[in-house]
């Protein structure tokens, strides 16, 4: 860390403050932490305590990453808030999503944007002082990689999957079914590239991976007023733990969990992705169900360790978060899997656990009655709409009602007179992820 400081206060040294009042002295002090001399730095910590401005808040918070010598920078945090959250910058930043009141100083922008391209020039394609954000620029944090060093796999190869030899039968898989058209990509490999754009069924498509909160999305490429496909990469920047995807054609950051733009050109538009149905599933389920599916080669273009349970294990196998996150609602732990559908007029979760041994949950979401059948050994759930049909178990890939037996299909349940109930894109994803963003939308 004290290679990259020295980096960084190099860099800055060139981008000085631009503003009157204020906003000019905490950027100055700001500045002069960052180059980490020890006298110079106590000096500017205590001139930010005597001007007790809440602006300075978000910009000291930030140098709680960027500096090894913490201590001070929470003493003066704690004077100017008389808050104790905690000593380590994962504590201010979780306070920091809790308090949307205290804004930073105007030139926090220019900060964010010299630090982050300090780092990597890239990342100026997507922050600049005067960047449209819809979402707080003070809780954008490094996740620790440059752009696109989690390299997005582009019409990525897929063989049979008698060729798939490769696999385990308890290997998980993200699988897609569109228009006659299966495929499988298995998570030891999307472990390692977060984001697939594929074409599947005729259909552009987006499998957008975020590792940190548990969540897998399949988007529609096909995006209203774009002027061709969108195809998505990781940009390296997180928000509350959620991966910052961006688009190819505009250059736009996008949360990967709401499927909107958040920074740059299109934030505040109201463009937001559509999603299509993905089922996360044991590869012996899947390729039963599915026996004509194409899976991921291991011929990706990239030299990674596609072994079982490589990538992200000791994130995995943790209870703890890697990045701040808020979580409010502590009916259950903050990576305890959840199952979370979005429909007309309302969403909801469900915890996993819940479908412990195989279960079939009818419920009502918005304006949908749905129904939700799943199994909490492979993280396996789909959901269809009910539309007033009390549905019960009837044996493998099928269900009962009151007027016979409907047979379970990626796209639909087909029952006994024609009738098809609809697939709804549903996601797995972890607690603290989903409370997060929709609150304490979880069911009882």
């Amino acid at each position: 860390m004290r290679c990259i400081l020295a980096f960084l206060a190099l860099f800055l040294a060139i981008a000085p403050a631009r503003a009157a009042g204020n906003d000019a002295t905490i950027d100055t002090a700001i500045r002069t932490i960052l180059d980490g001399e020890d006298e110079p730095t106590a000096a500017a910590l205590a001139t930010l305590k005597t001007l007790h401005d809440p602006a300075a808040v978000a910009p000291l918070i930030q140098m709680l990453f960027w500096t090894d010598d913490q201590a001070p920078i929470v003493e003066a945090l704690t004077a100017i808030t008389a808050a104790t959250p905690g000593d380590k910058f994962f504590d201010w930043m979780v306070w920091q999503q809790d308090h949307p009141e205290i804004t930073p100083y105007t030139l926090y922008g220019g900060l964010i944007t010299d630090l982050f391209g300090g780092l990597d020039p890239k990342f100026r394609r997507f922050l600049r002082p005067d960047i449209p954000h819809s979402i707080r620029l003070e809780e954008i944090v490094w996740g620790g990689v440059k752009v696109d060093a989690i390299p997005a796999l582009d019409d990525p190869k897929m063989i049979p999957a008698a060729e798939a030899t490769y696999l385990n039968d308890t290997d998980l898989v993200f699988g897609v079914a569109l228009n006659g058209d299966t495929r499988a990509y298995p998570l030891r490999i999307m472990n390692w590239h977060e984001m697939a754009n594929d074409t599947v069924g005729g259909i552009p498509v987006t499998l957008a991976y975020c590792t940190l909160c548990g969540s897998g999305l399949l988007f529609d490429g096909r995006v209203e007023g774009a002027p061709a496909t969108v195809t998505f990469a990781t940009s390296g920047l997180l928000y509350r733990s959620n991966k910052l995807m961006y688009d190819r054609l505009s250059e736009s950051l996008w949360n990967q969990f709401t499927g909107r733009p958040v920074i740059g050109q299109l934030a505040g538009t109201g463009v937001q992705l559509k999603t299509l149905p993905l089922v996360l599933e044991e590869w012996s389920h899947w390729r039963t169900r599915h026996p004509d599916t194409k899976v991921l080669s291991l011929e990706t273009g990239f030299t990674r360790d596609y072994a079982p349970d490589t990538a992200y294990h000791a994130y995995f196998a943790s209870p703890d978060l890697a990045f701040p996150a808020a979580l409010h609602n502590h009916a259950l732990k903050p990576k305890d899997m959840v199952f979370g559908l979005r429909a007309p007029g309302g969403v909801k979760a469900w915890p996993l656990s819940r479908f412990e041994g195989g279960a079939v949950i009818t419920d009502r979401v918005g304006l949908l009655d749905v129904v939700l059948i799943g199994n909490a050994a492979t993280r396996t759930v789909r959901a269809y709409e009910a539309t007033g049909h009390a549905f019960t178990a009837g044996g493998p890939d099928r269900l009962t009602a009151a007027d016979g037996t409907w047979t379970i299909e990626e796209d639909a349940l087909h029952g006994p007179n024609g009738q098809n109930l609809p697939r709804l894109p549903g996601g797995i994803s972890y607690w603290f992820a989903w409370n997060g963003y929709f609150g304490d939308t979880i069911a009882p």
